[in-house]
């Protein structure tokens, strides 16, 4: 089985800026993309940033330039440095990755973590 684990959700002030972290552990034979979404209250799921194997990355249009996703490969980490949040950046993060695991190493599946939430305060 594989885990994502997120971490460093927050409530920050309008302005400020928080890092988010999320770890994949368990039986990982190949990490081929680890992404971050976000979902606000009453809006549905969407793709904040993600990075994919070779350290391609993409950005939704309403966080370029200040959010960065980063990636640890040894670590099978993924981060998201967010800087001058928004009160419309308040929603639950949620960590994903498509993870070809051990049993299955020919086989992609996309895993989800718990969510961390983060609320920007005015």
């Amino acid at each position: 089985q594989v885990q994502l684990v997120e971490s460093g959700g927050d409530l920050v002030q309008l302005g400020g800026s928080l890092r988010l972290s999320c770890a994949a552990s368990g039986s990982i034979f190949s990490i081929h993309a680890m992404g971050w979404y976000r979902q606000a209250p009453g809006k549905q799921r969407e793709l904040v940033a993600i990075v994919i194997s070779g350290g391609v990355t993409n950005y939704a249009d309403s966080v370029k330039g200040r959010f960065t996703i980063s990636r640890d490969n040894a670590q099978n980490t993924v981060y998201l440095q967010m800087n001058s949040l928004k009160s419309e950046d308040t929603a639950v993060y949620y960590c994903n990755a498509l993870i070809s695991n051990q049993l299955t190493p020919a086989a992609v599946q996309s895993y989800w973590g718990r969510g961390t939430q983060v609320t920007v305060s005015s």
